[in-house]
């Protein structure tokens, strides 16, 4: 029973199946199943494991377009403007970022219409000096996480 390593092998047992069972998660590790539990109950305790929730694919659902916001805030408007895009149930992710934009946003929309009404709401916003939005044409990837590297010695 070795516990070198163990949140990282943990995490990435999770990553491949995250609706393993302790048991099963406490037998691919060896060790017990409560020290997986335990450790488990410190990495969500720690916020290092937020939360197990499936991966949909939105296309599937009929959001058939994703597209990418490029947005200049003015710069006392840039929280509560981030605060507003994360509050649209149609953006996946949003981020404050340096660079010639401040915010760059990520959204699924039932088709072009949907996306055009959004934008047309956002441009109305004043503290918004300029946009740019891209359509997806293809993900090539999308959603993904990746392992840990498990650093033996």
């Amino acid at each position: 029973m070795t516990y070198e390593n163990l949140d990282a092998k943990l995490i990435n047992a999770l990553l491949g199946d995250g609706r393993a069972s302790l048991r099963s998660l406490a037998e691919d590790l060896d060790v017990s199943v409560t020290t997986i539990s335990n450790h488990l109950k410190d990495l969500e305790d720690e916020g290092v494991i937020k939360g197990y929730t499936p991966i949909v694919d939105y296309d599937k659902l009929g959001y058939d377009v994703t597209a990418v916001l490029q947005l200049k805030v003015e710069g006392t408007a840039l929280p509560d403007l981030a605060d507003h895009l994360r509050a649209h149930k149609q953006m996946v992710s949003v981020y404050e970022v340096t660079g010639d934009y401040d915010i760059i946003a990520v959204g699924k929309f039932l088709d072009t219409d949907d996306m055009n009404y959004l934008i047309k709401e956002l441009l109305g916003d004043q503290d918004i000096k300029e946009s740019a939005t891209s359509v997806v044409l293809n993900a090539a990837a999308e959603n993904e996480q990746f392992d840990l590297d498990i650093h033996e010695e």
